[in-house]
């Protein structure tokens, strides 16, 4: 059973997503196999809120690129110790976007990978 804080997040994302009860009970059932969330357990919370962040309501740009991704790009800058000037210049160089919203989800997944293995060289 999951605990009140995660009930009431998908209580929050249900009304920023501007789900109607009926479409809301239609996915739970569809992605979890259950009919409400408190039937959830954590792997099925988890299916849902992936679900959920797939969704065009949290994609930044028309390309797909998701709030996840830009903000998990943000979170790797700074983990490098670079400043939005060096993260642009990079995004520059090797992907030819002039920021980081013009990015398609697969420019951003392949970012998020460069990036990760510049960290492990550290």
């Amino acid at each position: 059973m999951l605990d009140k804080k995660k009930l009431a997040l998908i209580h929050i994302v249900k009304k920023e997503l501007g789900l109607k009860d009926t479409e809301y009970r239609s996915i739970l059932k569809e992605i979890t196999g259950v009919e409400t969330a408190k039937d959830l357990d954590e792997e099925k919370f988890k299916k849902l809120m992936n679900y959920f962040v797939r969704s065009k309501y949290y994609q930044v740009n028309p390309l797909g690129l998701t709030i996840k991704q830009k903000l998990y790009i943000d979170y790797m800058a700074k983990e490098l110790g670079w400043d939005k000037t060096h993260l642009l210049n990079f995004i520059k160089k090797y992907y030819h976007r002039s920021n980081i919203l013009e990015l398609s989800k697969f420019e951003a997944m392949k970012l998020i990978e460069s990036l990760k293995n510049i960290k492990k060289r550290l």
